[in-house]
């Protein structure tokens, strides 16, 4: 791929606001890091274009999950700020991530979940 800005010195607009972003994005700016790194292909021993897709492939997916992750904290802050708004009274409490599900059994011997 050549270069299309050989002898530019000076950062465009649309190049600081990129380095804004993913200064605010530091797990995103970790993956692109990681792909160039790939794309470049500079460290270790040369690899076959099938290692570099795959690579690639695990790369975009974890790319994928931390900008969904991103998203969605950035969603959940927006309606909880809109909800707060609407109704001041609303509290908004955090999901406990590490649910706890209790199995009982009943005289029938069925699998139940705990009330």
């Amino acid at each position: 791929m050549k270069d299309n800005h050989p002898h530019q010195t000076k950062l465009t607009n649309e190049e600081l606001q990129l380095i804004e972003q993913l200064r605010k994005r530091p797990e995103l700016l970790e993956r692109f890091r990681t792909i160039m790194e790939i794309s470049d292909g500079t460290e270790g021993p040369i690899k076959k274009a099938d290692e570099i897709e795959a690579l690639l492939i695990e790369e975009m997916r974890r790319l994928g999950n931390a900008t969904m992750t991103s998203w969605a904290g950035q969603a959940e802050q927006t309606l909880a700020q809109q909800l707060g708004q609407k109704n001041p009274s609303a509290g908004v409490r955090k999901k406990n991530a590490d649910m706890v599900v209790r199995v009982w059994r009943s005289e029938s011997d069925r699998a139940g979940l705990a009330h």
